[in-house]
């Protein structure tokens, strides 16, 4: 049979829609691969600044165009955000480093530092740990930090001493100080001069009259205790510059906040959130100052909250680009398809050798015929050997349309059949010339 043959409109068609085709392919490729990602965070704060802090990030990160962006979930403070992660509804929180189950986190940044200021009303006689015996203490933020509560009294025997400490709302803080229902009062907070100023409005003040820093002394011992701590002194002067108050630094503890990822985050999409975030943190820093205080967490091995491969990769500068990453990949894949090409073409070959003829088994099977041509005694045997050789012609004829290498050529397929139609001639004359003798014979 033939080839069929294309117009050449419809053959430059066909190769114009599969340019199109690839061309379509590999620009769905790229915009699969460089897609932005969405990470949910959880976040929250007493007083709601660690949302605001985040949703401007958020927002950053949405404008620069940033691979991965954020879904801020927002929380009632640093436990529920620590609950929320722990039950895996989010893939990213902002937690605080003593509160919550953070056996599944792995640390990206760390977001601030908060310290705590045990603070006693001005003019009080109350100076050190030993001067809280039968006081009641206000808690700020109490839920969240029953952990330091406990460190305190564990390491102080507040509890034989009778101290009682009180959860208070930030509102009714101050209300609960001027009815000396507290005698001193428990925060943690960052070191920006917000929250400094919170801090000094709570207490009546006169130029002579300050609030009192109580220091814990035994910082350095705890810290080495509960690693979620660490021992810090608050400078000369912080909550007042003159006279200055406190008058000489302050030991007392200090915590960080933590943004943390799942450990089951790709590194390479946590590499790049890490870069794209401390970016937008440099874009933002000017108007939110309390991103000063981030900076990179802890890369040891054994660092209190492990961080995150991803973020390590960034931080110690081993992340790998796309060429690196896929360069092996790239040069091996044509080699690859290429001797598989090979091997399925061979497979093919093997798998059809019984069933399609040689070249020499179409000749054998040609010459087989000129053999039967010489025996035949009569033409319908004759007749019979040509549609055998128009069959054998037919499909060595098909067999050369599609390029098939055992095809026999056409000039060996014209001497092999021109052959044998002189041998059908010549066997038919002879059969005619054997009838009239045999019929002369009859006749006499």
């Amino acid at each position: 049979m033939d080839a069929i043959k294309l117009p050449i409109w419809l053959r430059i068609a066909m190769v114009a829609g599969l340019v199109a085709l690839a061309a379509g392919a590999s620009l769905f490729a790229y915009r699969w691969y460089v897609r932005p990602v969405t990470l949910s965070i959880a976040v929250g704060s007493l007083d709601g600044e660690a949302p605001r802090v985040v949703s401007a990030l958020a927002s950053r990160l949405t404008e620069v165009n940033a691979p991965v962006r954020l879904k801020v979930v927002e929380t009632t403070g640093a436990l529920e955000s620590a609950n929320e992660f722990a039950a895996g509804k989010t893939d990213l929180a902002v937690v605080r480093g003593d509160v919550g189950d953070l056996s599944q986190a792995q640390a990206i940044v760390v977001l601030a530092q908060a310290v705590v200021l045990l603070v006693a009303p001005p003019g009080s006689s109350i100076t050190d740990m030993s001067g809280l015996r039968r006081v009641t203490v206000g808690v700020v933020g109490g839920e969240t930090n029953q952990k330091i509560v406990s460190v305190l009294t564990k390491e102080y025997a507040l509890d034989r001493a009778n101290v009682v400490f009180k959860n208070l709302a930030l509102a009714d803080t101050r209300r609960a100080v001027d009815s000396k229902e507290v005698r001193a009062v428990l925060f943690v907070i960052p070191m920006t001069e917000k929250y400094l100023s919170l801090v000094r409005g709570l207490f009546a003040q006169s130029g002579k009259a300050a609030p009192v820093l109580i220091p814990i002394d035994a910082a350095g011992a705890i810290a080495e205790k509960e690693r979620a701590y660490e021992s810090f002194d608050i400078p000369k002067g912080t909550l007042r510059g003159s006279p200055p108050i406190p008058a000489d630094d302050v030991t007392t503890l200090k915590v960080s906040f933590y943004l943390v990822a799942k450990k089951s985050l790709d590194n390479d999409l946590v590499a790049d959130f890490t870069q794209a975030f401390t970016s937008a943190r440099r874009d933002l820093s000017g108007e939110l100052p309390i991103l000063a205080q981030m900076k990179a967490p802890d890369t040891d091995p054994g660092a209190y909250l492990p961080v995150h491969p991803g973020a390590a990769e960034f931080y110690n500068g081993t992340q790998q680009s796309f060429l690196d990453k896929w360069s092996n990949a790239i040069f091996l894949t044509p080699m690859a398809l290429g001797a598989l090409a090979s091997i399925l073409a061979a497979a093919w070959k093997f798998l059809r050798s019984g069933e399609l003829e040689t070249k020499e088994a179409a000749l054998d099977s040609l010459y087989a015929l000129g053999q039967r041509i010489r025996k035949a005694e009569t033409e319908s045997e004759l007749f019979e050997i040509e549609n055998q050789i128009d069959e054998v012609l037919r499909a060595q004829r098909a067999r050369a349309g599609t390029d098939d290498e055992g095809a026999l050529d056409a000039a060996t397929l014209n001497v092999a059949a021109h052959r044998l139609e002189n041998l059908i001639h010549d066997r038919k004359a002879a059969l005619a010339i054997a009838g009239q003798q045999t019929k002369l014979k009859t006749t006499s």
